[in-house]
């Protein structure tokens, strides 16, 4: 057996050492069981088997009479529109959640109930706090968070029809109108949620447009929820800048304590962090150097960013890193967890901790979190760890030498400061003059999951060197920029080796103007997946700047790999907003001429963005190459004719 046997499964060559070891223990990893599900289902993968009722499943055979509809009568084309949009509304109810534990702390931190927790970044507060129209003026930090974070928690439940307040205050105003004029502006989060649910009950909406409208409103409620999530965790444990680090299973140290936090909710695992600094002398008492913490899927990017704490691995691979021998903990909150890692950490040392009422696995340890005790919690997790350690089995130890460095931690403030250093007044000016000068082409934001479909990391990583090769300014987020990071192209390094001439002078540009202790990566990594709504606040930021709605600006989106529900919520936003969309699956949705031609082609008409489905990197990288230099050119067009005929028209 060699790595050579595993390039169809992963272009990762950890990845491939660890597969090859699993083979060798006879343990089926996710890439064995992705393969046994094959093939796989028509009727699901084209999206027309319904199970909303239990008089099903009714399985769509358009040829067949009788069984061209369902049971109830409906069309293919209803059931491909509720399918799809339960998978919205399953997404935005997970990001949504996640925002609203993180309000509820901050709004406890404010009443003094959440003594572990403190406000960290006042300038951010006072910022939030000045754009939503909270007074701040003669006001305590605490006072003020209470009223941020009561806003911010009046948005899951307003009962009157006035729009969400994390929505209306961070979009543009073409974009507030096209909302209101298609009816999709949100002003319940659980509200749009429960709706939708109700809209796609068996009985109810049969209109595919009307139902696919609702799930819109839906998805942007999952904006909103991520909006509040980004602004009040940045307000909590900090606004993340430039940081160094490293990425990948060599990051794995054999002579210490090792705890991966895995999962999306960063409550647990910033405290996690910050006591695992107090008990490093408890860590040496059994014999090891100390604790090393390695992170995994979005809570590892959420400390990252924040602590520089290093990257072990992503989503389709979080079992490899047991699979070391090395992990003596792994910590989980919510979402994207496999419950493989249970049974698997059976063969190993390895405790697995769940510490979320909402996300338990049997046969785990289960250390429940609760912000009150968030510091005990942690000491009660780590003493664990640290006692796991001295049952390491050496014999079981197999770890891939292989990590890369990392320059992690761009967020919005972060990008606009560095382009700050080259003009003040106007940040962001800097990127959209380098479009109109035709230095870069235009933005590329990558985001999204693994999905085990392709080869593991093969869509990303391909993906983001052709448009690297073609001059375009890149910002990840989520397992992409886990990707990225675990394959050394997020570093300058990256810059050297695949960036175009424009994007290279670019970089450099900036780069010797920022005052840093570093050189500027390839991709600026922007954080987790909620993080997604910094890449929307600086698409809203180059709107402005060019005088013109976010459909006219040259940006464009990706999900090279999307796997999650949370990843279709995100791709709807993005399109509402205007911007091409491009998933490295074929979503399904096949089973309908109809909505599959809303989605690709008749939402571009109403909102100017669409979705493109392309497995092939590089013909997806061509589509996208095409929508920016339509843009770019339309633009272009424009400036020409305004400063010839002075007018906006």
């Amino acid at each position: 057996m060699s790595e050579m046997e595993f390039e169809k499964f992963s272009v990762d060559p950890a990845a491939r050492q660890m597969l090859v070891q699993a083979k060798k223990i006879g343990y089926l990893t996710s890439f064995d069981r992705a393969k046994a599900q094959e093939p796989k289902c028509k009727f699901g993968n084209t999206g027309i088997c319904c199970r909303i009722c239990m008089q099903g499943p009714c399985r769509i055979i358009p040829q067949k009479l009788g069984a061209n509809k369902g049971i109830c009568g409906a069309q293919d084309y209803t059931i491909v529109a509720r399918n799809t949009v339960r998978l919205i509304a399953g997404g935005a109810a997970a990001h949504s959640d996640h925002g609203r534990h993180i309000a509820t702390t901050v709004l406890h931190v404010a009443e003094g109930h959440a003594k572990d927790y403190k406000i960290t970044d006042e300038a951010k507060l006072m910022k939030v706090a000045e754009r939503i129209g909270i007074e701040t003026a003669g006001k305590s930090a605490n006072e003020v968070a209470k009223g941020v974070a009561t806003e911010a928690l009046k948005d899951f439940g307003r009962q009157e029809n006035t729009p969400c307040t994390w929505t209306k205050t961070t979009i543009t105003e073409g974009r507030k109108q096209k909302f209101y004029d298609t009816a999709i502006m949100p002003s319940s989060i659980n509200g749009s949620i429960a709706e939708l649910l109700h809209q796609t009950h068996v009985g109810n909406d049969s209109d595919p447009v009307n139902i696919i409208f609702g799930g819109l409103k839906a998805a942007l409620s999952d904006y909103d929820g991520m909006q509040l999530a980004t602004d009040l965790s940045d307000v909590l444990f900090g606004t993340p800048v430039p940081v160094i680090s490293e990425a990948n299973l060599g990051v794995l140290d054999p002579e210490m304590v090792n705890i991966c936090v895995h999962g999306h909710n960063p409550l647990l695992s910033q405290i996690i962090v910050s006591v695992a600094r107090e008990m490093q002398e408890e860590a040496k008492a059994v014999g090891s150097k100390g604790i090393k913490l390695s992170g995994i899927c979005c809570t590892g990017n959420e400390v990252l960013g924040r602590e520089g704490i290093a990257i072990a691995t992503n989503f389709a691979t979080q079992e490899l890193a047991i699979m070391t021998g090395l992990v003596d903990a792994i910590v989980v909150d919510v979402q994207c967890i496999m419950p493989s890692l249970r049974s698997l950490s059976e063969c190993f040392h390895t405790k697995v901790v769940t510490t979320m009422p909402i996300s338990k696995i049997p046969g785990s340890y289960h250390v429940e979190f609760d912000e009150e005790h968030a510091v005990e919690s942690a000491r009660t997790i780590i003493r664990l760890a640290i006692e796991t350690f001295k049952s390491r089995d050496p014999n079981k130890v197999n770890r891939p030498d292989l990590k890369n460095k990392v320059i992690a931690g761009f967020s919005l403030e972060a990008i606009l400061d560095i382009f700050g250093s080259v003009n003040a007044e106007h940040p962001v000016s800097v990127l959209t003059d380098a479009i109109k000068t035709g230095e870069i082409k235009g933005v590329a934001l990558f985001c999204g999951c693994n999905n085990l479909k392709g080869v593991h990391n093969q869509n990303h990583l391909g993906l983001a060197k052709k448009l690297a090769a073609n001059d375009v300014f890149m910002i990840s987020t989520g397992c992409a920029g886990q990707a990225y990071a675990m394959d050394g192209l997020l570093t300058h390094e990256a810059v050297e080796a695949y960036a175009g001439l424009g994007l290279k002078k670019f970089l450099q540009r900036i780069g010797e103007k920022a005052n840093l202790k570093t050189e500027l990566p390839l991709i600026f990594h922007m954080g987790s997946c909620v993080d997604n709504s910094r890449a929307s606040n600086l698409l809203t930021l180059m709107a402005q700047e060019l005088g013109v709605d976010t459909p006219a600006v040259p940006f464009v989106a990706s999900a090279p790999e999307p796997m999650s529900e949370k990843a279709v919520a995100i791709g709807s936003w993005n399109v509402a907003m205007g911007i091409p969309v491009h998933i490295g699956v074929i979503a399904p949705v096949t089973g309908s001429d109809l909505v599959h031609g809303v989605l690709t082609k008749i939402a571009k008409d109403v909102f100017g963005g669409y979705f493109i489905m392309e497995t092939d990197y590089e013909k997806a990288a061509k589509k996208l190459l095409a929508a920016l230099d339509e843009r770019a050119w339309k633009f272009r067009v424009r400036s020409e004719a305004i400063a010839k005929y002075a007018t906006n028209e």
